[in-house]
């Protein structure tokens, strides 16, 4: 018996973390960054000492909750950075970070802040507006992407959809497809009639209150 009993108290200690990571998502992804610890704590059902001892700082909460995110993040980029049609890829940039955005309100606050971290965001933010330059001026190039054009821009967009994680769930996908096309037609160098995605319908709700 006694030699199980470590086994069980790390089986222990990995579920405690596991659920406070899980509640840090969730409330991050639907509040942002300003969600209390004790409130985290009490969505995982554990107490502040157990959270705390898993987690010395908020920081290292979430530094641990964005791992994924920033992985999906690096690789929205970087395929977009890579595909030999820059267009194409301003197209992929757009739409992946759009949708990124919808979902997880807290992700994108702590990407645009400067927040120091084991994840370092400032490290990863800089390598990928780098790859982002480099797609706008291959784009330019080709005279896909407007020449005045500026990558503040491209930052407005990230900064606007924002807003996007406040949609109700149930549209929030497709709110976030509407506002990259918009984005992009905006951005391209020559109009098209291109076919918008369908789009979230805020309208009825809005004015039946």
């Amino acid at each position: 018996m006694t030699d199980r009993l470590p086994h069980m108290l790390r089986s222990d200690a990995q579920e405690n973390r596991d659920r406070v990571l899980d509640a840090a998502r969730a409330l991050f992804s639907e509040r942002g960054l300003d969600v209390p610890m004790r409130e985290i704590a009490r969505r995982a059902d554990v107490g502040a000492a157990t959270l705390y001892r898993r987690f010395a700082t908020k920081q290292a909460l979430i530094d641990q909750a964005f791992t994924h995110e920033v992985e999906q993040c690096r690789a929205i980029v970087r395929d977009a950075w890579a595909d030999p049609d820059p267009w194409r890829g301003m197209c992929s940039v757009v739409q992946g970070l759009a949708e990124l955005n919808a979902q997880n309100q807290g992700f994108v606050d702590a990407f645009m802040t400067a927040l120091p971290g084991a994840i370092d965001f400032a490290a990863h933010r800089a390598d990928m507006v780098r790859m982002i330059a480099d797609l706008c001026r291959r784009a330019k190039q080709t005279d896909t992407l407007r020449p005045d054009f500026v990558l503040d821009d491209f930052i407005l967009v990230l900064m606007a959809g924002r807003g996007l994680s406040a949609a109700p769930p149930d549209v929030r996908l497709a709110a976030a497809r509407r506002f990259a096309a918009l984005a992009l037609e905006a951005f391209r160098a020559s109009p098209t009639a291109a076919t918008l995605p369908p789009p979230a319908r805020f309208a009825p709700a809005v004015l039946a209150e």
